[in-house]
């Protein structure tokens, strides 16, 4: 756990980085919280170290009286979920993972289109970073679409584990893998693919 970290709200829209340090605190360990912390997360001003609670499956960040301010636990790997009342989850990501995460997302906002295998373009997605909430970001189609996209709808996007789910409204999902930065490929494939072309 020692290194950096950021603290942030499920959709990163307030974000912090604490560092765990592996120096004995009261009650814990010593933590360091960037200047900004208590302005974007307030609750972050009562905290003061961090210790390692429960089967050592809970990181717990607490005040000067040992208390919890926020516990968190991994619910998959490098990343930990808290949950404070009346106010939400929080997300504790290593840094180097989230602000990797963020870059991916900036490098997908804009223009796309979607075409055949053939190289045809069959639809003209524009994708936001407009918050929908759970961490989903709003679509538009631009124009006239193939029937088969147009049925389909796609009102949401986000990036979950290095896939590009497209979501209609009827909660259906389509997923897409990147080829490369520019090209993104519906998974399962089929002898008719789907690709997903970078601002054409």
């Amino acid at each position: 756990m020692i290194g950096q970290w950021e603290l942030a709200t499920t959709e990163r829209s307030k974000t912090c980085v604490v560092t765990l340090k592996g120096d004995a605190a009261a009650g814990g360990f010593k933590l360091e919280l960037e200047p900004a912390c208590a302005a974007a997360l307030p609750f972050t001003k009562e905290i003061t170290a961090w210790s390692i609670k429960g089967l050592g499956d809970i990181v717990r960040l607490q005040s000067a009286n040992g208390e919890s301010v926020i516990d968190f636990t991994e619910v998959e790997s490098g990343i930990f979920e808290g949950l404070r009342t009346n106010e939400g989850v929080y997300i504790l990501q290593n840094l180097a993972a989230a602000r990797s995460l963020a870059k991916s997302m900036d490098q997908m906002i804009g223009d796309w289109s979607m075409v055949r295998g053939n190289g045809q373009a069959i639809c003209s997605l524009v994708l936001t970073n407009t918050d929908a909430g759970s961490d989903n970001f709003q679509v538009f189609v631009k124009g006239k679409c193939d029937p088969a996209i147009a049925a389909f709808n796609p009102s949401l996007w986000r990036l979950d584990h290095g896939q590009m789910l497209l979501m209609s409204a009827k909660g259906e999902t389509w997923a897409f893998e990147a080829d490369d930065n520019a090209q993104w490929r519906r998974v399962p494939d089929s002898a008719d693919p789907l690709i997903m072309l970078r601002g054409q």
